[in-house]
């Protein structure tokens, strides 16, 4: 079967440089398995090609995915590159035309279609650190090559290109001459007998002989407990630390959606690490939880998380005492400013990241307003929608008695919660 691991054709005992690395992976490289896959099987292929948890590679691929953005994109790589279970070649070689592949050819088609606006995407300037795919994706190359350098010798697939129950190797088969019509014909290796029959079948055994006797394989050695699964909490734990009081501090760069990257690549780091030395698989269960928070922290903007938890009641009775900006993390905010008169002019930002929002504006007031939520309910000033990710209501209002009185430009935002806007 071609499933089988083959630890002797074709596996060299060492790699003289880096292209010879590249050669022998793209010769040698995972297939994707029947069982054992969540989606497609390549993170389980990359796991038993070089004998470690398929896990920690699927954990890879999401930090890859939240953190730069190019982990759904290697994925579809690997479904082209990665042959599936006993085929002939994988989808890309199918669709060249060299072996057949499970995977149909439009479906490989549709693949690379897909892969290309995927890519662009993946690279444009979206990423939570400047250049941040691009450490991503050198990630990824050096932590193959380095295991392909270590374990590439052993638990090595057959070859795409070699036909189920066929027992010629790719060595030998590129091996052959010329055929009279052209063809490449395939040269028998030396051991090949064309009578068919087993050369030891003549000799006959001597009766004194003492019967063969195999000597029982020595156990495995217990395996040692890593500290590398606590040493890299401790270091993810620091960091995140760290970061969190440099955004408490008010530093720009250093977002709640920063900070969780940040955490994610240390534990990334230490799982490629525990890879090579054994340990770190329970960080995967950290490193969940995180990603998920991750893709929270990224789809709700940074602003919404400043400002303190707890409710939030503001009545300031002139222009001088209305702030440029009110704020809460979580809790409710309430600002009344009906106190305002005459000719007043303020402009404030009141947002929350979870929590109702609510401003009372004079009756007589002319409002410049704009209120917007995540997931929630908005009425401004006789404008109201809701759902999630509603359009902004944007748009000024003059009052039952037409244009004159305070001025009062707001913008009024929630990450998740109802905002009103209303006349006092």
């Amino acid at each position: 079967m071609l499933i089988g691991m083959n630890t002797t054709t074709g596996s060299p005992k060492h790699l003289q440089g880096f292209e010879d690395t590249v050669k022998d992976f793209w010769v040698s490289r995972p297939r994707r398995p029947r069982h054992g896959r969540k989606v497609a099987g390549v993170a389980a292929g990359v796991g038993n090609r070089y004998g470690i948890d398929p896990a920690v590679v699927r954990v890879a691929f999401v930090v890859l995915t939240v953190f730069g953005g190019i982990g759904v994109a290697l994925y579809l790589v690997g479904m082209l590159i990665f042959a599936d279970g006993d085929d002939e070649a994988s989808a890309i070689e199918s669709l060249l035309g060299r072996g057949r592949s499970s995977m149909s050819k439009p479906a490989a088609l549709a693949l690379c279609l897909v892969l290309l606006p995927l890519s662009l995407w993946s690279f444009s300037d979206h990423s939570w650190i400047d250049g941040g795919t691009f450490v991503g994706l050198a990630l990824v190359v050096t932590g193959l090559y380095l295991l392909h350098r270590s374990r590439g010798q052993h638990r090595r697939p057959v070859p795409t290109g070699v036909r189920s129950g066929s027992n010629t190797t790719t060595a030998t088969m590129t091996g052959g001459g010329t055929g009279a019509w052209g063809a490449p014909v395939a040269q028998a290796p030396s051991t090949w007998d064309a009578l068919g029959a087993d050369p030891l079948g003549w000799r006959l055994p001597e009766a004194d002989a003492p019967a063969p006797t195999t000597r029982p394989e020595p156990p495995a050695p217990p395996r040692r407990k890593s500290r590398i699964g606590f040493a890299v909490v401790g270091v993810a734990l620091a960091v995140g630390g760290v970061g969190a009081a440099l955004a408490a501090e008010g530093v720009p760069w250093f977002t709640p959606a920063h900070v969780v990257g940040l955490m994610l690549a240390v534990l990334g780091l230490g799982m490629v690490v525990g890879s090579f030395l054994g340990g770190g698989r329970g960080l995967v269960w950290l490193a969940l939880p995180l990603a998920l928070a991750g893709l929270v922290f990224g789809a709700v903007p940074s602003e919404h998380f400043r400002g303190g938890f707890g409710d939030l009641v503001a009545t300031p009775t002139s222009a001088d005492q209305v702030l440029p900006t009110y704020e809460r993390t979580a809790g409710s905010i309430r600002l009344d400013l009906t106190a305002l008169s005459g000719d007043d002019q303020v402009r404030t930002t009141v947002r929350s990241g979870a929590g109702p929002v609510t401003v009372l504006v004079p009756p007589d007031a002319d409002v410049w307003y704009s209120c917007e939520t995540g997931v929630g309910t908005m009425e401004c000033l006789g404008q109201a929608h809701n759902g999630v990710n509603t359009p902004n209501l944007r748009g000024h209002d003059y009052g039952l008695d037409g244009e004159g009185g305070p001025k009062i430009s707001l913008t009024a935002k929630a990450g998740a919660g109802p905002v009103e806007v209303l006349r006092g």
